[in-house]
């Protein structure tokens, strides 16, 4: 039989870590063709270059025997999965695999999330698709002990498929050793407490960054945040049908 043709990709950039240990696991379980932004494109969301030229190249980042098809793309995490169906891949792929994301896309991390949009982006084409994240922003974080579960979801996803309309929002706690499990869960409710770090420059131009906390307002035991802090994967089946169905009937009644 024909192995089946994986799409990994992820926001972090072609050489991060974390798409590394992906495509060593995804090499296991088929063939592999890479397309990921060849710098970090964390927290783009599902922005799409539309303004500016878009560039993509075949790279060889690992020199080591049956390494797989590798190209780099100056676009967005989006860009690389829309660029690997109508240019590259020579078929559409059985699945596609974003990530593994040097940190959490959990609760309302997920509308940010680069890592997560490319995989949105499969799923709108009809791919399977899932999204990996481990809890751990380190560039040198341990990606071991999450790499039997990885292999894990997605050997089931490629046997069992995914509900259509459907992508899979994995994330994985830090720890040196292996998770409890997994947890199928829904995502927590939560949001950050953002500020903004105003400072000077040398020239006297004012300038911002970005700082905040996160508050979770959600304390179910059903959540992803709670299957986190308990010690286990949380995987939450996310849809991108963005319809909130329970307010028509409320709306409906209005006097238009």
């Amino acid at each position: 039989m024909k192995k089946p043709l994986i799409l990994v990709t992820n926001d972090d950039g072609i050489t991060a870590p974390g798409l590394r240990t992906l495509i060593r696991i995804m090499k296991e379980l088929g063939e592999v063709v890479v397309v990921a932004p060849d710098s970090p494109q964390s927290g783009m969301g599902h922005a799409i270059t539309v303004d500016s030229t878009l560039f993509s190249k075949k790279v060889i980042v690992d020199h080591m025997e049956g390494a797989p098809n590798e190209y780099s793309c100056s676009g967005t995490p989006a860009d690389c999965v829309k660029l690997a169906l109508r240019e590259i891949l020579e078929r559409k792929p059985d699945i596609c695999v974003s990530g593994i994301n040097h940190g959490s896309n959990s609760s309302i991390n997920v509308i940010y999330s680069g890592t997560m949009s490319a995989a949105i982006e499969a799923g709108i084409e009809g791919i399977p698709a899932i999204g990996f994240s481990l809890c751990d922003y380190s560039w040198e974080a341990n990606f071991e002990p999450s790499v039997p579960l990885v292999r894990k979801i997605t050997k089931e996803a490629l046997d069992n498929g995914i509900p259509k309309g459907t992508v899979l929002n994995v994330n994985i706690p830090k720890t040196n050793e292996a998770p409890k499990g997994i947890k199928v869960c829904r995502q927590a409710r939560g949001n950050w407490k953002e500020q903004f770090d105003k400072r000077t420059s040398p020239s006297g131009k004012d300038y911002y960054w970005l700082t905040g906390e996160f508050e979770l307002l959600d304390r179910g035991q059903d959540t992803d945040e709670w299957a986190l802090s308990q010690g286990y994967v949380s995987l939450v089946p996310t849809q991108f049908d963005l319809t909130a169905h329970h307010a028509i009937p409320q709306i409906n009644n209005w006097n238009f």
